[in-house]
């Protein structure tokens, strides 16, 4: 479980500053995207990222220390194997979030890419929108920040 007395924190009373301390890095973000496709095995992770050893090795401990990761013995005893926490499947909208702005903006046109697909239809999924409790679509112009120790309007 994470504490955060033990994390440096960039900016301690943004959630967006602290959420970016936790899994802002690209080795972190890739290994939880491949960790919501299923891979456990930290061979299975070498292999589909291609990264150092002991620079996964080093996310792979930092995501079990805040929490996004647990590290299961597998059942020989020999190797972990490491599963998402709650707080690691909570991030499968940011990693949807991040793959829709790629295939609009890190794309030229006609230029392929893999995409992700529901089970049941084969279709991609919506494209996500944030929305007001009214149901209304909002944009940034829609929203205020409120700053610790501020009022709210």
């Amino acid at each position: 479980m994470l504490q955060p007395s033990k994390v440096d924190w960039t900016d301690p009373e943004c959630p967006v500053a602290r959420s970016a301390d936790l899994v802002g890095d690209k080795w972190t973000l890739l290994i939880i995207r491949d960790s919501l496709d299923g891979k456990r095995r930290f061979s299975e992770f070498e292999k589909s990222l291609g990264v150092a050893k002991n620079i996964l090795s080093d996310r792979l401990r930092l995501l079990v220390e805040r929490g996004v990761l647990t590290r299961i013995p597998n059942d020989r005893g020999t190797r972990s194997e490491y599963e998402l926490t709650g707080a690691g499947r909570d991030l499968f909208t940011l990693i949807l979030s991040l793959r829709q702005w790629g295939e609009r903006n890190a794309f030229a046109t006609g230029e392929k890419h893999s995409i992700l697909v529901t089970k049941g239809t084969g279709q991609p999924p919506a494209q996500l929108q944030p929305f007001a409790t009214d149901g209304k679509e909002l944009d940034p112009e829609d929203t205020l920040l409120v700053k610790v120790g501020q009022p709210l309007p």
